[in-house]
């Protein structure tokens, strides 16, 4: 006796009739479908309509296409009793394909090592494979099938683990630009430019709301340095200093966050790859490279000339410098005229 599962469950619910009919439906639409789906296809139809109704010299005229060409598509067309699928490109991949055949003592010695050693590049396991394969009589293999043995086979068996660095405070993040109505917020970031293939580091300070800044040549981005400068910044700022706002460089920890500490001074940082949340001191960074640093020559051939111009520069910058912000008024004029208790 048959229970209803032993038969496919299409026939067991239709009769042979109906079934034949189903299937003859499901070809018609999987064809449609295929046929709609490919722009080609309807390249080909479009191209033999337009043979059949205006013959061949017209055809050829009109699509540009060579006389064998239209004669292989519209042998196919016919031969398949004009179904528009029969247009439909085939797969040109070959049916026998070449493998790499390598031997399994070799590919297990692979896993072993990476088992064994972590995720170990092919550089790394090639010469211990080289001395395997000739003790035990077998052709080695080169690195680049290596490299494809480990990719097949999913030798891969660590994950790789991102690492963050480890700080002993807790960073303050901040998303937004700040938005501030009273000096004392600075800005703080560094400057890599290369002139002529050779490295200058400047470390640049701005008050947000005043404008005021000081830019320094230094030899490194380190946080003893960030904090030498900070410190200069504080002993000609006019106005009291409360919070700072950097990056993530590694320049603004250690002794330079300390320091900040030691002064009650608030230290945030901004989210990585967040520039925008630094804007003032990412445009002053602009302005000092396109108005002085890029246009001194001295900075090819005489440092101290070059820092004695800076100083002279960052003079005008803050005293005689109109700026847009400030109302066409130099940081300077602006401390003095708006806020009185600077003075």
């Amino acid at each position: 006796m048959y229970s209803g599962s032993d038969f496919p469950h299409l026939r067991y619910i239709f009769d042979r009739k109906t079934h034949l009919k189903y299937r003859r439906l499901m070809k018609t639409l999987n064809s449609s479908l295929a046929f709609e789906s490919s722009d080609v296809a309807k390249f080909r139809f479009h191209v033999l309509q337009y043979y059949y109704k205006w013959g061949l010299r017209p055809t050829l005229d009109a699509f540009r296409v060579k006389k064998s060409t239209l004669y292989d598509w519209k042998k196919v067309y016919e031969e398949s009793g004009k179904r528009l699928v029969s247009l439909v490109p085939k797969s040109t991949r070959p049916h026998h394909t070449r493998k790499m055949l390598t031997d399994f003592r070799l590919t297990e010695f692979i896993k072993q090592i990476r088992l064994n050693h972590g995720n170990v590049g092919a550089n790394i396991i090639k010469p211990f494979l080289y001395e395997y394969a000739r003790k035990e009589d077998l052709a080695s293999i080169s690195k680049s099938t290596i490299e494809k043995l480990i990719k097949r086979r999913h030798f891969t068996f660590e994950k790789r683990v991102n690492y963050r660095r480890k700080t002993k405070y807790t960073k303050l993040r901040v998303k937004k630009p700040p938005k501030v109505k009273k000096p004392g917020f600075i800005q703080i970031d560094s400057i890599i430019i290369y002139i002529n293939q050779e490295r200058h580091l400047f470390i640049s300070v701005i008050d947000i709301f005043t404008k005021f800044a000081l830019v320094e040549k230094v030899d490194s981005l380190s946080s003893l340095q960030a904090r030498e400068t900070f410190k200069k910044y504080q002993k000609i700022s006019p106005t009291p200093i409360h919070t700072v706002q950097t990056d993530n460089g590694s320049e603004f920890l250690a002794k330079f966050h300390g320091y900040l500490e030691e002064q009650g001074i608030k230290h945030q940082f901004i989210y990585p790859r967040l520039v925008k949340v630094n804007a003032v001191i990412e445009r002053f960074n602009r302005t000092i490279q396109e108005e002085f640093i890029k246009r001194s020559d001295e900075i090819y051939y005489d440092l101290e000339i070059f820092s004695r111009k800076l100083i002279k520069y960052l003079y005008w910058y803050n005293h005689k410098r109109p700026h847009w912000a400030l109302n066409y008024l130099s940081p300077i004029q602006f401390i003095n005229s708006k806020i009185p208790e600077s003075r």
